[in-house]
This record gives structure tokens, C-alpha cells and sequence, in this order.
């Protein structure tokens, strides 16, 4: 391989570690994004972050493939972005937990949400059922609590 191609491997690779490093430090300004909007109750900023959110992971897929490829081609330039690497392994981890404890926060939600519906629906304690399409059935008929 002569010396201006494994050159231009090179920087491809490192360009690849900084696009990568960008999108992860993006995803993690998303991800606090998406608590404060969880905190706030704010459901359009909550879509948003989760559009984004998807955008960028897909985007980091991609990028992990290009990552491969030219690794795989410029092995002494891969171990040389070791350390970038680690870095970038080291922050989706972080956002890993950041997402997860976003998760956390929504299923606790959605559980309450149920609870009280089936307080309101009078089925309090039963499981939801499965309809013929495979859907949760719940049957929504309003039931008088109190009489004046």
C-alpha cells in the first residue's frame, strides 16, 4: 500500500473517531435533555429528544461500520486512536445510564398512569387482557364513584 493511500486511510479514520466523539457528546446533551423534559412534563420536547435521540444512534451505527472497515484496513492507525476509543466507549456508557434511568423514570409513569385508570375504570387489580389482534384491551366504560 503505498504511503499517500495508508495516509488518507489514516485520516479517514481519525475523522471517523472525531465524527464519533462529536454525535456521542450530542447524544448526551439529548439525553439530559429528554430528563428535564421527563421532569417538566414538556411532551413536545420529550418527541423531539427521542427523534433526535434515534437520529443519533443511528448515525453512531453507521459511523461504528466506517470505524470498522477502515480499522480493519489501517491497523497501526487503530491503535493509535486507541485512547479515542476507550473515550468514546467510556461516554456511551455514561449515556447509556443517562438513558436508562430515563427509561426508569417513563416506566414508573406509565405504571402509575395505569394504576389510576384502573382505579377510575373499576378494575383495580385486574390484568389487562390481550384482544384477537394481539392488543391490550382495556375496557375504558366510565363508572359513576359517587352519587349527589
Amino acid at each position: 500500500m503505498g504511503r499517500q493511500l495508508q495516509h488518507e486511510l489514516d485520516s479517514a479514520l481519525s475523522a471517523v473517531i472525531g465524527d464519533m466523539q462529536t454525535a456521542v457528546d450530542v447524544l448526551t446533551t439529548v439525553l439530559k435533555a429528554e430528563r428535564i423534559a421527563l421532569d417538566e412534563g414538556d411532551t413536545d420536547a420529550l418527541n423531539r429528544a427521542g427523534t433526535r435521540k434515534q437520529a443519533l444512534m443511528q448515525q453512531l451505527e453507521q459511523l461504528d461500520i466506517e470505524r470498522q472497515q477502515l480499522g480493519r484496513e489501517s491497523p497501526q492507525a487503530a491503535a493509535t486512536l486507541a485512547p479515542e476509543w476507550a473515550r468514546i466507549l467510556q461516554s456511551l456508557q455514561t449515556c447509556q445510564q443517562f438513558n436508562q434511568r430515563n427509561g426508569n423514570e417513563v416506566s414508573q409513569r406509565l405504571r402509575q398512569v395505569r394504576q389510576a385508570l384502573s382505579v377510575l375504570t373499576g378494575h383495580a387489580g385486574e390484568s389487562s387482557l390481550y384482544g384477537r389482534n394481539g392488543g391490550v384491551h382495556v375496557d375504558l366504560r366510565s363508572r359513576a364513584l359517587a352519587e349527589a
